[in-house]
């Protein structure tokens, strides 16, 4: 019989491979995306110090877009650069969380982007 493949698990797979790799701190930050099927978040946290410096999600009361098009998440790529911007933040790690760099994450990192990040 042929098993199915856990397609979660190959990305956590992927996810820590890349972590070992890459990491934060507090004057670069590492910019993480989650993405789910209705909703996508991006974090910029400090690894050095274990410490989340600023969250932006989709789903936060004051978001107006949906979160589950490229559309909302390159909304949230340009929100998470104003916020790192209120902070002095200006150059981060882009990790992607396992995910391909391909549709929504690609729409939050061009968004980011556009917003004054630089990786």
């Amino acid at each position: 019989m042929v098993s199915k493949t856990n397609s979660n698990k190959a990305r956590l797979k992927r996810h820590m491979r890349v972590r070992a790799k890459i990491s934060g701190t507090a004057a670069c930050p590492r910019l993480n995306v989650f993405r789910s099927n209705k909703n996508i978040t991006a974090q910029l946290i400090d690894d050095v110090n274990g410490v989340t410096l600023a969250a932006v999600a989709s789903n936060e009361k004051d978001f107006e877009l949906n979160g589950g098009n490229s559309e909302g998440a390159r909304k949230v790529g340009q929100l998470i650069a104003e916020r790192a911007a209120a902070k002095g933040i200006t150059e981060v790690v882009f990790d992607r969380g396992g995910y391909i760099y391909h549709g929504r994450v690609k729409e939050l990192a061009e968004g980011a982007r556009e917003g004054g990040l630089k990786f």
